[in-house]
């Protein structure tokens, strides 16, 4: 049984990819500073899985994150950690690029320490020029980010790509998530953000249960059908199993190579709102609010390269993504 290290694996990607890395024979292990998730994370595990995962919580940009290379025969990584919100790193940029650089710099190093070879990389759409682009593939141009969030994807992959290049004997593998959404299917894991939702459905799941009064549509006249914006929405489930197949690909092919994860279809938020409140009896006020800053119109995944070389297609719908969510949001209030 391979261990695979998962850091930000109390987050709500690495929650999930816990569950689907447990379920395809992998031993996780996963080290978190619990700055924007629970210690609760770990129960809610152990009841979908049967699993009691390890634990280190600790900030992977630390020194001390060698202690786990030591104590364990760590056969691959999943790298999460690190901030994650667009606008709030435009609020705080020297925070993000401190935390989000400083954590995969640190974590290559340790993995060359100790002879790990095997990485796959939490990595963002926000990477493309999305302002120009629509349907965004693999090769679509680069380095218009639109935050201080996105330039650290940006440069993180970089960084990766310049230390397999230096390590041959390294595979990386980059993922480009798109928008993750929804929950596992029990209810007993999913989205839980502290403070304010920096993401739509968070914000509706709270609308929905009366946490908020109501949502705010950034902009309400762009150049799309319903003139809001377009966005392809993947179910959390679909991308954690993304990098149970990216982990399997990285056994077999050395190098940096990237990966988009997504559905291939664009949603605009009307259109998941009002297939929230469709399949989830439950009506979601809103209003319409100025845009927001650096928000494109639209752009969705391309994702032939993923289903073509990892053998991985997203299989779950926006009703499924809309469901869960709710089950979630209801469940953690002790609703259900």
């Amino acid at each position: 049984m391979e261990t695979i290290l998962i850091t930000g694996g109390m987050g709500f990607i690495g929650s999930h990819t816990c569950v689907e890395l447990i379920g395809a024979g992998y031993r996780p292990i996963i080290v978190d500073d619990l700055s924007n998730s629970s210690p609760q994370i770990l129960e809610g595990i152990r009841r979908i899985t049967g699993v009691s995962v390890p634990f280190y919580q600790m900030d992977v940009a630390d020194e001390a994150l060698s202690q786990i290379f030591m104590e364990h025969s760590i056969d691959g990584v999943i790298h999460f950690a690190g901030f994650k919100a667009v606008g709030e790193s435009r609020e705080a940029p020297l925070a993000y690029y401190c935390n989000n650089l400083n954590t995969t710099m640190n974590l290559l190093k340790q993995m060359g320490r100790y002879g790990v070879t095997r990485l796959v990389f939490s990595s963002s759409a926000t990477v493309y020029d999305t302002m120009r682009h629509v349907a965004l593939t693999e090769e679509t141009e680069r380095g218009y980010c639109q935050s201080p969030y996105g330039w650290t994807k940006f440069m993180s992959e970089q960084i990766i790509s310049d230390f397999a290049r230096a390590h041959p004997e390294t595979a990386a593998v980059l993922l480009r998530y798109f928008n993750p959404v929804g929950a596992h299917e029990s209810g007993e894991i999913g989205e839980a953000p502290n403070g304010v939702p920096q993401n739509l459905m968070p914000f509706v799941t709270q609308v929905a249960v009366g946490l908020r009064e109501k949502l705010s549509v950034f902009g309400g006249d762009y150049d799309t059908p319903d003139g809001t914006c377009i966005r392809d929405y993947i179910h959390i489930t679909d991308l954690a199993r993304g990098h149970v197949a990216a982990l399997r690909y990285a056994q077999e092919n050395l190098g940096a190579e990237s990966f988009n994860l997504g559905t291939g279809r664009g949603v605009s938020v009307l259109e998941l709102v009002q297939t929230f409140q469709r399949v989830n009896g439950v009506e979601i006020p809103y209003t319409i609010a100025e845009r927001r800053l650096g928000d494109a119109p639209m752009y969705y995944a391309d994702t032939q390269k993923a289903e073509k070389m990892l053998g991985w297609k997203a299989q779950l719908s926006l009703e499924d993504m809309c469901r869960s969510a709710y089950t979630w949001q209801k469940k953690s209030m002790g609703l259900l």
